[in-house]
């Protein structure tokens, strides 16, 4: 068993974009939260299936990633 942050972010056609900062290359998208989680398992599945299949290596999330605010002069 493995453990994957996800992030998800407003999309703006509706609905949600979602990636997996440990997979780059990761990603699906969803009506609603619940659904982004249920794609993300399918998507991450895939993806790791994908890399074994190359013979690369699947990596291990280091650690959760953080999210940061910055302010910037525009």
């Amino acid at each position: 068993m493995r453990t994957y942050t996800i992030v998800v972010e407003p999309d703006q056609d509706g609905g949600y974009f979602v990636t997996v900062p440990a997979l780059p290359g990761c990603f699906t998208r969803g009506s609603t939260i619940e659904q982004c989680r249920e794609r993300a398992v399918e998507a991450i599945e895939v993806h790791i299936s994908g890399l074994q299949a190359d013979g690369e290596p699947v990596p291990e999330e280091a650690g959760p990633p953080q999210l940061l605010a910055v302010t910037v002069a525009a």
